[in-house]
């Protein structure tokens, strides 16, 4: 899923071919040009297996949020625990690939839009996906879902392609309330881990080689004068 050293993880964005990132969120045969990895083969049996099932009752109160939701962990969780609290009926829209580049940068997303959707639909606190939902919740969406409280946690929040605020219209409904978790885990911070950790055990297996390349060294030495004989 991710190759995780420093010069992979850095990659220089402009080397990604035109159109590229335009595939992601499309194809089922495209590969991320961050991992370079992904083959998943999304089918609708293997979405509605790990989806919830159930539309919502009348006089339901449906909570909307929206991210990246890569390498879902326990932040995600209980984000999403504490948004659920908020209503009834929770949907969670995802963005596509190319999207969360653009606000995130460096190598993200680890993982594609469709392994996104399967590991959120698989929480418990979540109703429904919206796959590649837009960035900016819109007047559109919210009357299509009939949202009544758009949520957001402390994670930073960049603005739109066009210097928008993507919450602007929840907010002018007074239909928006930020949700702090208790918990600061990021994606960033389980990246930041993985690369710890892969760097020092290259350290570790450089000095170790390097110890084995000295006794291997001498070992040759005491030979030498034995084989001069």
């Amino acid at each position: 899923m991710l190759l995780a050293t420093k010069t992979h993880f850095n990659v220089d964005q402009d080397t990604l071919e035109k159109g590229q990132t335009e595939e992601l969120g499309s194809s089922h045969s495209a590969q991320s040009p961050w991992t370079r990895l992904c083959r998943f083969l999304p089918t609708s049996q293997k979405i509605v297996q790990f989806a919830d099932g159930r539309d919502p009752n009348p006089g339901d109160r449906i909570v909307y949020v929206a991210g990246a939701f890569d390498l879902f962990h326990v932040g995600h969780l209980d984000f999403l625990e504490k948004a659920k609290a908020e209503g009834d009926y929770m949907i969670v829209g995802l963005h596509t690939d190319q999207v969360v580049n653009r606000y995130k940068g460096s190598n993200y997303p680890i993982m594609n839009l469709h392994e996104r959707t399967l590991c959120v639909l698989a929480c418990r606190y979540v109703n429904e996906v919206v796959i590649g939902a837009p960035y900016t919740v819109t007047a559109e969406l919210m009357d299509h879902f009939k949202v009544d409280i758009v949520c957001h946690g402390t994670t930073p929040l960049a603005q739109d392609s066009d210097g928008s605020d993507p919450y602007g219209e929840p907010k002018q409904r007074n239909k928006f309330k930020h949700i702090d978790s208790g918990n600061s885990l990021t994606t960033a911070d389980i990246v930041g881990r993985i690369i710890e950790n892969r760097l020092r055990y290259e350290e570790r297996n450089m000095k170790k080689e390097a110890k084995e390349a000295a006794v291997y060294e001498a070992f040759m030495k005491t030979k030498q004068p034995a084989a001069d004989n």
